[in-house]
């Protein structure tokens, strides 16, 4: 049977919550200390979260059933990282040996741990350590009992570790290393669950001086036994499942004995990767204590780490969330409780307070002091920002930004072919998804991660498959997420094979067990099946895809084939028809539909370039045991979808297109109407008593369609017709070829040849030989001849 799953390391630690622990009132600090160096425990905060313990001593999960065609004909569901508590105890070096300022970087260290921690239920207990050199003093100094971590214990947490403090000659300052791993162990180790994972870290320089302690008998004699005392102490830890990172503060730490202590404690934590066993690390200056600590506790509780940001107020700080993370901490370093720190996450929203949205949990821990934290559930995947503020005078101080997390990945496991022949060589594929069943694009996402593959099935024992992602043959392609191994199916198969995998990742559970489970085909298959996908796979919402399914049936019964999109998760792609007969002998194509989801079921996961969705067509014949004959695997790219802009965009243009050229026309038709009233070339012939031409005058363009006038010299002897904008009268050509007279803007009269109108005094005008001057014509000149007699119109013959 085909088993997926994530291996994580045996932590057989114990598991206390708040309910199953005593408390008591924190200690009153002996002494008082600045501000709690902000650095040292950025990386241990952030998750406490490793799944049920899978080491070296424990037996893989029991594989479970799946359908035929190597996963159930569902789509799986979101997997959710399995992530539970951890316990873990500080141990404070409070010696002689080590300055004030690096106890107070090891009091930060305790209170990162605290803001850092992503399972309410974890636990953590701080003691100081030092020696007992004469009657009444005591080699070991709780000030901060087991307590569960969740707002209101990390709250404590941040109060209590004021209680550490340096030693004085009167309390003994020699480094009892034995009687802190002693103390660790009985803390991690009192009626607590064995299945929570169990770290103690180590905060000391490294130099063990038991010297002036007499439990450890003669002076002569002290020091070897120390060393026997300390090694007699790790393999207690080792025995209980506890881990052991020392971290080394001081001048000059001792790396030789740091090392000793990392292993000499379990060194199977967390998955079989070289970079989760317990090592020590060195922290020489404030600035290296947060990445080394980061690193430490993403190693100890199989966490993901993106590392450490840093910057001085104002300033902004970019941290990456992967896609695959299902809980994680931000955690700020601010170095001075005066700084603040606002949250954006990739859209640019900003994270203001507690609470939830449709897709994400937010808690805030120590927003009043150095150090602080933000941790999410199911956060929103992409680049945050943290925005770091500070009034003046409070800006001088390094601040950091780290974040830790832990994830959850689907898995598709397919074989080719899908029932292959005994003897016949074979291709294992095993594809790994996001647990939204979207590719993995980011190769930042995929690296430590390890695939195996085993065939078993019946009549031969199993055979271990060798997979990678490295592009060569069998593997397609490097890096997309997608491990390939070949596998020569054994003689000896005769009926039931099952392909399984084992995914390895620090910080990443796999979905359930989804094996690939077939049978051995005759030398000649009776039944095959191809299915191949039309166009280039790209489909939004609702829309639908287009396919083909190749059948043949060379046996003399009816088969039923039943096909089905696999590895997907739900609503996000579905198949249509579900189920085909094929009659004896009958050879045909089949057209298949595949549906998008709506856009409800992808969410935000769409995204503003879409996402690619992955899986498998399976066709399994159900009336031969559930045969697998087609096992394609399909990746298809959903798109939002189109704005009204996208969509229509060639009618707007076409509709632009429309409105210019109506707009040009009606330039025209209001161009040549213009064109057809313009008093251009009209001649105005004033007229006596008589009907004798006493003048002539040639209008042009005018103003505003109209040519102004006036009667010049009335009742004189010469009267005649003069230009005057405003005048007295006006002219406009009529679309009948005459013209229109208008009296001082009230009256209007019908003007043409042969038909004068009366103005004053005897006088009257008509129409002469006008015309329509065509462009660049100057305007025409005013003049005055002797004319012939016209019959003249009253004036209020009106037009």
């Amino acid at each position: 049977m085909t088993v997926l799953h994530l291996s994580l390391a045996p932590h057989r630690g114990r598991a206390a919550t708040a309910a199953t622990r005593p408390r008591s009132r924190p200690r009153r600090p002996r002494r008082g200390f600045g501000r709690a160096a902000a650095v040292v425990t950025a990386a241990l905060l952030t998750t406490g979260l490793p799944a049920a313990p899978a080491g070296a001593d424990t037996p893989p999960p029991t594989p479970t059933s799946a359908s035929p065609s190597g996963a159930p004909a569902g789509a799986p569901g979101t997997p959710s990282a399995t992530i539970g508590p951890v316990d873990y105890a500080v141990a404070v070096d409070e010696s002689g040996s080590l300055k004030p300022e690096d106890l107070e970087r090891e009091r930060a260290a305790a209170v990162r741990i605290a803001l850092g921690e992503v399972h309410h239920a974890s636990t953590v207990g701080i003691f100081g350590f030092a020696s007992a050199d004469q009657p009444g003093q005591h080699p070991v100094d709780e000030v901060c009992p087991p307590t569960a971590l969740d707002a209101a214990g990390r709250d404590r947490i941040g109060v209590c570790v004021a209680g550490l403090h340096s030693r004085t000659p009167a309390e003994g300052q020699g480094t009892d290393f034995p009687s802190a791993v002693l103390q660790g162990i009985s803390r991690l180790t009192s009626g607590t669950d064995p299945a929570v994972p169990r770290v103690l870290f180590v905060l000391t320089d490294g130099k063990l001086d038991v010297k002036d302690s007499p439990a450890y008998g003669d002076p002569g004699h002290r020091a070897a036994a120390g060393e026997e005392a300390l090694t007699a102490a790790l393999a207690a830890a080792k025995a209980a499942g506890i881990q052991v990172w020392p971290l080394g503060f001081g001048a000059e730490p001792d790396q030789a004995a740091l090392d000793r202590m990392a292993a000499g404690g379990f060194q199977e934590g967390c998955v079989g990767l070289p970079g989760a066993k317990p090592r020590a690390s060195v922290v020489k200056d404030s600035g290296q204590v947060g990445a080394a600590l980061e690193a430490a506790f993403a190693a100890a509780h199989c966490l993901r780490s993106e590392g450490v940001q840093t910057g001085r107020p104002p300033a902004d700080l970019p941290v990456r969330i992967s896609p695959l993370a299902t809980v994680g901490s931000i955690v700020v370093d601010k170095g001075d409780p005066a700084v603040t720190a606002t949250y954006f996450d990739p859209s640019g929203r900003p994270i203001t307070g507690a609470g939830s949205d449709p897709d994400s949990t937010f808690e805030f821990s120590g927003r009043d002091k150095a150090i602080e934290s933000l941790r999410i559930t199911d956060p929103m995947p992409g680049q945050w920002r943290v925005h770091l503020d500070a009034p003046e005078g409070h800006r001088s101080q390094l601040a950091s930004v780290s974040v830790l997390w832990r994830g959850a990945l689907n898995s598709s496991i397919s074989l080719t072919p899908p029932s292959p022949r005994a003897g016949e060589k074979a291709t294992v594929t095993v594809k790994l998804q996001t647990r939204k069943g979207l590719a993995i694009t980011d190769q930042q996402d995929l690296k430590d991660l390890a695939v195996t593959s085993v065939l078993e099935g019946e009549g031969f024992p199993a055979v271990r498959v060798d997979l990678a992602d490295d592009g060569a043959a069998p593997d397609a392609k490097a890096g997309d997420a997608t491990f390939t191994g070949a596998v020569t199916v054994p003689a000896g198969a005769t009926g039931r094979i099952t392909a399984s995998s084992t995914l390895t990742a620090s910080g990443l559970a796999a979905d359930q067990n989804r094996p690939f489970s077939s049978v051995v085909s005759p030398a000649v298959p009776l039944v095959t099946a191809a299915f191949s996908l039309d166009g280039d796979h790209r489909v939004h919402p609702g829309d639908t895809l287009k396919g083909t399914l190749n059948l043949r049936n060379d046996d003399t019964a009816p088969h039923i084939l039943h096909p089905a999109v696999t590895d997907v998760a739900p609503g996000l792609l579905t198949l249509s028809p579900d189920s085909i007969t094929l009659a004896p002998k009958e050879s045909r194509s089949v057209g298949i539909t595949l549906t998008a989801g709506d856009a409800k079921a992808f969410g935000r996961l769409l995204g503003h370039d879409g996402v690619t969705v992955g899986g498998k067509v399976s066709v399994v014949d159900t009336s031969d045991r559930d045969r697998v004959v087609a096992d394609s695997p399909l990746s298809v790219t959903v798109t939002p979808p189109p704005s009204f802009l996208d969509e229509w965009w060639w009618a707007l243009l076409l509709l632009g297109i429309l409105v210019v050229v109506a707009v040009l026309a009606l330039l025209v038709v209001l161009r040549a109407r213009k064109t057809g009233t313009s008093p251009a070339g009209l001649e105005l012939v004033l007229l006596d008593g008589r009907g004798r031409e006493l003048g002539k005058l040639t209008a042009d363009g005018g103003s505003g369609g109209w040519y102004g006038f006036e009667v010049s010299g009335v009742g004189g002897p010469h009267p005649r017709l003069v230009r005057r904008p405003g005048g007295t009268y006006r002219v406009q050509r009529s679309q009948d070829g005459g013209a229109v007279l208008e009296v001082r803007r009230r009256t209007r009269h019908r003007l043409g040849a042969g038909t004068p109108v009366e103005l004053a005094d005897g006088l009257s005008l008509t129409l002469g030989a006008s015309r329509r001057p065509g462009p660049g014509t100057p305007p025409p000149a005013s003049g005055s001849r002797p004319g012939r007699t016209e019959r003249t119109t009253p004036l209020n013959d009106l037009l």
